[in-house]
């Protein structure tokens, strides 16, 4: 491509509504323009980008044993009643009405789609297991769309789909397909964990995301120091033993502590460290009242909490609804003398605490000497904390340290949450109906290229990976007035391109410092520069990674941009 005719508008300065690197440098670059609040064009290098990910993501779900198709976008309020997925999903599924006022939605998602088309067209176990993708533009009403590409309102995904007969089919593909994941982001050159997640509103139980490690991500990462061990911080278990000491258990005591709220001022005004104080939360859990208790130090975790009671949503209760079930507002909540319908659930170093501090249920008090089992009536001790940093490996090998991760990809073990509600059965090698088992396999196309961004870059611009660079070499003619460095370029040009490989010829009419700099912005692999000595025959080529330059005979060209590349 010559870049006098392409479409590359790159910008000299960064964009004041742009917070991290990638959204900055792909606008600069030309990649991308908003048109309006989380919705882009993709300009044409972007979408070379976008093809090069689409073809590596082909390949290998190809090679997992995948067959690809397109669903529609525009899908029927009706099937995600069938699946109760209409008023679950709440506002961020974009919801509209045709002209005789039927409603639809724009897919975020098309678990509810693919259902009901296998449904309708499987009826045998002899058709499964039957794995399908596509690759399409989702739609998620974002509250706050920020940082680009990595989180918006339109954006681009490639969604897989698997149905079987046993559990050990769903095992099989789930673990041939996160092989093709982990095959997928090698291929596009990021620095990547698969970890331990939580399937949120898509149900189902075992999942993994695959999170690309970047300190502007929204995702925190526990992993071991010392293993592959890696999970969500919000599914990471705590394995930490727990010692009771030798105290004496005191009498329990109700004290004044005027104006002390939180824990802090709560172990302050008292001079009692944070692991003696019991942390007690009001939370909803789906229509009912449940009470969670953790150390001073801790903090509860929801995800925990939700799953424990296989619940559809948890909520911490409003201000009002804890004045109401526990007579005090937040803040001096305690476990003592509960009404009968709240449930009582504590974390497992709660049961070694000894002669603790808690809210008395009554503003402006606590009570001090509490010893859990003796004082109160907690209905399970469970693991209900997020771990720390320091905390040992749950796989036994190493500490655990944490990490800020971008999601690009997720698989999930659906089980028959769809096929049991949308009906989807097929008959079993006995003549009897059976729900398929089903998996689900999400990775964010667009996402990748914006998370590749943030992970290659230097002060200079873009330093894409080799495998989804826009083009492989950057071939730039100093002065295009002069025709023998013109000349040589096109030269050099329609030679790469009957190679076979992918050049960009900068012919345009400007000075050199705007197209060196232009070249570094936009973070082509390989660069050759037609210069002062086209007359000798000899170019200058620049390795856009390492920096490196030096002087190649055209005669040598082919063979070192080959060993480069």
């Amino acid at each position: 491509m010559k870049q006098s005719m392409s479409f590359i508008p790159t910008l000299r300065e960064t964009p004041a509504d742009a917070e991290v690197k990638s959204h900055q440098l792909l606008l600069r670059a030309g990649f991308i323009r908003q048109t309006a609040s989380g919705v882009y064009s993709y300009l044409p290098l972007a979408t070379k980008v976008l093809k090069k990910i689409e073809t590596i993501v082909r390949e290998e779900m190809n090679r997992a044993g995948a067959v690809e198709l397109l669903m529609p976008a525009l899908q029927q309020a009706e099937l995600w009643e069938e699946s109760g997925r209409w008023q679950s999903y709440g506002p961020e599924l974009m919801r509209i009405h045709d002209r005789h006022d039927r409603p639809f939605a724009l897919g975020p998602t098309h678990e509810e789609v693919i259902t009901s088309l296998v449904r309708d067209e499987v009826k045998s176990y002899k058709r499964l297991p039957l794995a399908l993708y596509q690759i399409q533009t989702k739609f998620r009403d974002e509250k706050r769309p920020r940082f680009g590409l990595l989180r918006g309102r339109e954006f681009i995904m490639k969604d897989a789909y698997s149905f079987h007969s046993s559990k050990e089919s769903l095992d099989e593909m789930y673990e041939k397909i996160s092989t093709a994941y982990r095959n997928i982001f090698t291929r596009c050159g990021l620095n990547f964990r698969a970890v331990i997640a939580d399937s949120g509103a898509m149900g189902g139980k075992d999942t993994h995301e695959f999170m690309v490690l970047s300190d502007i991500g929204e995702d925190t990462i526990a992993y071991s120091d010392s293993s592959d061990f890696a999970a969500n911080i919000e599914m990471a278990p705590v394995v930490v033993q727990y010692e009771k000491s030798n105290e004496q258990e005191l009498q329990l005591e109700k004290i004044e502590t005027p104006n002390a709220r939180t824990i802090g001022e709560v172990s302050s005004l008292l001079n009692v460290d944070e692991t003696k104080c019991i942390k007690s939360l009001l939370f909803k859990v789906d229509d009912r009242f449940v009470l969670a208790l953790v150390r001073g130090d801790h903090e509860v975790n929801d995800i925990k909490l939700k799953n424990f009671f296989n619940a559809a949503v948890v909520e911490l209760a409003t201000e009002e609804e804890t004045l109401e079930i526990m007579g005090t507002k937040p803040g001096f909540v305690g476990p003592i003398h509960v009404r009968d319908e709240v449930e009582i659930v504590a974390d497992h170093a709660i049961k070694a605490v000894v002669n603790g501090i808690c809210g008395a249920n009554e503003e402006g008090y606590h009570y001090q000497n509490v010893n859990i089992e003796r004082d109160t009536n907690v209905k399970e001790f469970i693991d209900l904390r997020f771990i720390q940093e320091g905390d040992p490996s749950p796989d036994g090998v190493g500490t655990i340290r944490f990490a800020k991760g971008i999601e690009v990809g997720h698989v999930f073990k659906l089980g028959t949450r769809y096929s049991e509600s949308m009906k989807a059965h097929y008959l079993d090698e006995n003549g009897k109906s059976q729900p398929m088992i089903m998996g689900c396999y999400g990775i964010g196309v667009s996402r990748t290229l914006s998370a590749a961004v943030e992970q290659h870059h230097d002060e200079n611009g873009i330093v894409w990976p080799k495998e989804i660079a826009p083009f492989d070499v950057h071939v730039i003619a100093v002065n295009v007035k002069n025709d023998e460095q013109r000349e040589l370029a096109e030269q050099i040009y329609s030679e790469f391109v009957n190679e076979g490989l992918d050049p960009l010829l900068d012919d345009r009419q400007e000075r050199a410092g705007v197209k060196f700099a232009d070249s570094d912005l936009i973070g082509i692999p390989v660069r050759v520069v037609v210069g002062k000595k086209a007359s000798e025959q000899i170019v200058e080529v620049k390795v856009r990674k390492t920096g490196e330059s030096f002087e190649v005979p055209v005669a040598n060209l082919k063979e070192t941009i080959q060993s480069l590349l």
